[in-house]
């Protein structure tokens, strides 16, 4: 069946439909990973977007439940060039089609992919429309226009707090979008954790017997949570605070830093990053529209992105803050930035 991708700029793609027979409206970016689109379908830092996948074939190894990164695909639709029909892998459980289907998703396939990538990087990202229909000029300009993305986070955060068992360190989680696989490496290091919702107050955070707060993952633009970036600056010098990605985002703007957001994002498995403390080169997974344009005073940088020389790390001079804008936990990608993990529980302890 013809479905069509429109782009807010006027460009048009004619392609096949497969999934969730359904018009959707989103952001529309791209990600350069070559595996790992059950991980980033999954990743609730995606919310809101519709991925186009750089690499050509799609569905090769099918889907498993145990790579999931949620409870559910949390992309509102897929872009790939070449779909699977033959998955084949020992673990493969599902066709990427099903899954879509099961978890309601569209997608469009046949599609030159690296076209519209070229689009998107010349352009920026931009809003865009699957549908199974011709739009009118007016139809696809009302589309556009009512689609946004302000509530992500509190779409995709928890519901309700829970605790995890460990033996280690007590950490507060506050979430975002939180990956499983983040939680993973905490439970790793014998962490005991206590998932939050994103809207926690700080009054609760430190009534409790905490050793740390995490500030988790997440969709969106930072600034669209001001409410949060308030309760954040209270927990300052109370706690030691830790974060990844939109946490990172949303401590500097915490301290007096800025954001902005970036032409056409992060997002892949091979971003290079410069470990400025450690003097080397690591190879991370990246998933991020937006960046800390200005470094709080307060702060030094640790991590600048060797493709653009953006800010992707950052601790405080004098308190127990860490954060960083990449996935050290990955999931999809390479495992490089794991030590970031063992260096969080050095800034628990007071070792760092």
């Amino acid at each position: 069946m013809k479905t069509y991708l429109y782009l807010e700029n006027g460009e048009i793609f004619e392609g096949n439909a497969f999934g969730y027979l359904e018009e959707v409206t989103g952001e529309v970016v791209f990600n350069t990973g070559m595996t790992g689109y059950q991980e980033i379908l999954t990743d609730p830092s995606y919310f809101g977007q519709i991925v186009c996948m750089t690499y050509p074939l799609i569905g090769n190894y099918g889907i498993n439940l145990d790579d999931t990164e949620s409870d559910s695909i949390k992309v509102k639709g897929f872009i790939v060039r070449d779909k699977s029909e033959v998955p084949n892998n020992f673990r493969c459980e599902m066709e990427l089609d099903s899954y879509l289907i099961q978890n309601e998703i569209p997608g469009i396939e046949g599609i030159d992919t690296r076209a519209l990538t070229k689009i998107l990087r010349n352009n920026g990202t931009m809003k865009g429309v699957i549908s199974l229909k011709q739009l009118t000029y007016t139809q696809l300009q009302n589309r556009l226009n009512s689609c946004h993305n302000k509530e992500a986070v509190s779409t995709v955060s928890c519901p309700d707090k829970t605790v995890i068992d460990g033996e280690g360190p007590h950490i507060a989680v506050m979430d975002f979008g939180v990956k499983k696989s983040i939680i993973r490496s905490l439970k790793e290091r014998k962490c005991k954790i206590t998932i939050f919702p994103y809207h926690t107050s700080a009054e609760e955070l430190l009534a409790g017997n905490y050793d740390a707060i995490l500030l988790s993952n997440g969709p969106g633009d930072p600034m669209d949570l001001p409410e949060v970036i308030g309760e954040i600056k209270k927990l300052i010098q109370k706690k030691p605070l830790i974060g990844i990605c939109l946490g990172h985002q949303l401590m500097a703007l915490a301290l007096g830093g800025k954001t902005g957001k970036l032409k056409f994002g992060h997002r892949g498995a091979n971003h290079p990053i410069k470990d400025l403390l450690r003097g080397k080169v690591i190879i991370t997974s990246q998933n991020h529209g937006y960046h800390v344009s200005k470094i709080p005073e307060s702060c030094l940088v640790t991590h600048i992105h060797l493709n653009d020389e953006t800010v992707e790390g950052m601790r405080h001079k004098e308190y127990p803050i860490y954060t960083v804008q990449f996935h050290p936990e990955a999931s999809p990608g390479p495992k490089d930035a794991d030590y970031i993990f063992d260096e969080f529980m050095e800034v628990i302890t007071g070792s760092y």
